[in-house]
């Protein structure tokens, strides 16, 4: 059985930095950039920990394309992806669930 996926996109508070991740497990996964687990990462350096955006898919290669996309994509362009889900920018975290 194929496990799902998810990319995701993390901020600052200020809105400065985009941070674009994919992950099998999304609450752990922002759980750690929120800890900082890894002190020495970008989202550690640049404090990111605000959840903007998410899409889930079926499998783990798939969200793992769409990451590669987003990465590639300018500025602007992932900040009209965001105002179109989320224009708001509110943190989703909260509407996780855990585990």
């Amino acid at each position: 059985m194929e496990r799902g996926g998810c990319v995701y996109i993390l901020t600052n508070h200020t809105h400065t930095v985009l941070y674009i991740g994919v992950t099998s497990d999304l609450y752990f996964r922002v759980v750690e950039h929120r800890e900082k687990k890894y002190p020495d990462s970008f989202t550690a350096k640049y404090n990111c920990s605000k959840l903007v955006y998410f899409e889930q898919f079926d499998s783990i290669e798939e969200a793992i394309a769409k990451e590669k996309q987003l990465k590639n994509w300018r500025r602007e362009w992932k900040i009209n992806l965001i105002n179109g889900r989320n224009p708001n920018w509110v943190d989703l975290f909260e509407t996780l669930e855990d585990g």
